[in-house]
């Protein structure tokens, strides 16, 4: 039996290895861990030291770092807090490998950005186990992310300190435009314009003489992280004075505005204490007198009327 086509393809044109960046001073750390790694199918890429390091980030963004954090010079947990300012680095996993077990060591390597640690003496089996986890959910992270650029949005995450993270191509555009190129002042007044919009789930600052940029709050992601989506809308767009001229219900006006805020049926019900199906009925007559047919267009006329409303 002939494969099909898109099986063929696949069969002969394998998805790219991912890579994965190893830094340690010890040459047999180095060593073990890379035939390891080489024999589950990774490409290894090996650094002694911070500066090596950089010089190996330099020439390609890996998919996963393996980061020892006692080293000589610059220690693994001042590499990785600059390796997470650099916006093309900051989605990689980095896993610290330490000796140091005490709790002040393991909240520091969280603090400076790393997402898990394992303990030396390694165990290479947990060490494979938790790099591979932590190196696909990096992987469906970022596409997600990245297709929520492609439908015209953009995302933030902050970590669990309020720091930007990671912000997609499309965020990063906008938040240069609203608070200037992309230094550390600029990104300090964009996270705290961002921690801002967590604390209402929704914000908004000038993007132009005729745009606003708005921030929602999407919630709560691993690590302690959140995630926030922007989205670009016109100042008194036909969409809010739409909302304003239609003749909703005050519970109609209510639900709409927590559907503004990512929130979904079952939530919605939750928080005005009705049933799922009574939250459905008022979203359904709402959607017929603004005449959209989808969630996402009655939550941006929404969205216009909250912000709107919320000004100054």
């Amino acid at each position: 039996m002939t494969p099909p086509d898109n099986v063929t393809s696949a069969l002969h044109n394998p998805p790219p290895a991912q890579v994965i960046l190893v830094v340690d001073d010890a040459p047999d750390v180095l060593h073990m861990l890379g035939e390891a790694l080489l024999t589950e199918g990774y490409l290894v890429l090996s650094a002694r030291d911070a500066s090596e390091a950089l010089q190996r980030l330099e020439v390609t963004v890996p998919d996963g770092i393996l980061l020892d954090a006692v080293m000589p010079g610059v220690n693994g947990f001042e590499l990785c807090e600059g390796i997470k300012t650099r916006r093309e680095w900051a989605h990689v996993p980095v896993l610290f490998m330490t000796g140091l077990s005490d709790t002040d060591s393991i909240l520091r390597g969280f603090a400076s950005g790393g997402v898990d640690y394992v303990v030396k003496p390694l165990r290479l089996l947990e060490v494979m186990a938790r790099l591979a986890t932590h190196v696909r959910n990096a992987r469906v992270a970022r596409l997600a992310r990245d297709a929520v650029d492609v439908a015209g949005m953009g995302t933030v995450v902050l970590d669990a300190q309020g720091r930007v993270a990671w912000r997609s191509p499309r965020a990063q555009r906008w938040l240069t435009q609203a608070f200037g190129p992309a230094g550390q002042l600029a990104l300090e007044q964009a996270a705290q314009w961002l921690r801002t919009a967590l604390s209402r789930d929704l914000c908004s600052i000038e993007l132009g003489p005729d745009d606003r940029l708005m921030a929602r709050n999407l919630g709560s992601g691993g690590m302690g992280e959140a995630m926030l989506l922007l989205t670009s809308a016109p100042v008194n767009s036909a969409s809010a004075r739409r909302l304003r001229e239609v003749a909703l219900t005050p519970r109609e006006t209510e639900v709409l505005s927590w559907l503004a805020k990512g929130k979904t049926n079952r939530d919605i019900a939750d928080i005005l204490g009705m049933s799922p199906r009574t939250v459905n009925k008022h979203l359904e007559h709402a959607f017929e007198k603004l005449g959209v047919e989808t969630r996402t267009a009655a939550a941006a006329i929404a969205s216009q009327l909250l912000l709107t409303a919320g000004q100054g």
